[in-house]
């Protein structure tokens, strides 16, 4: 995939890769040159879907991540829970 970077040094990420990466407007990438490349790396990795439901015992709402989902640590579930409303 090619892309330019404009008179403003801004580079656009195509599409396929941002959804590969799960990357949305506004998130932070660290850049460093490796062997000559243009190497950015996304600060931190959002988990691809989240959803609030309701705990089938307790009725309470939970946080579920899917079937093979990693634990996540207090302060991923605070930064997930940050997008909510």
């Amino acid at each position: 995939m090619q892309t330019k970077v404009s008179t403003k040094g801004q580079v656009v990420l195509p599409s396929p890769i941002r959804n590969k990466l799960g990357l949305r407007p506004g998130d932070s990438l660290d850049a460093s040159i490796e062997s000559g490349r243009v190497v950015l790396t996304p600060r931190k990795i959002r988990p691809k879907k989240v959803r609030i439901i309701p705990d089938p015992v307790t009725g309470l709402p939970v946080m579920d991540l899917g079937r093979n989902a990693k634990p996540l640590t207090s302060k991923q579930v605070s930064e997930i829970l940050a997008d909510f409303p």
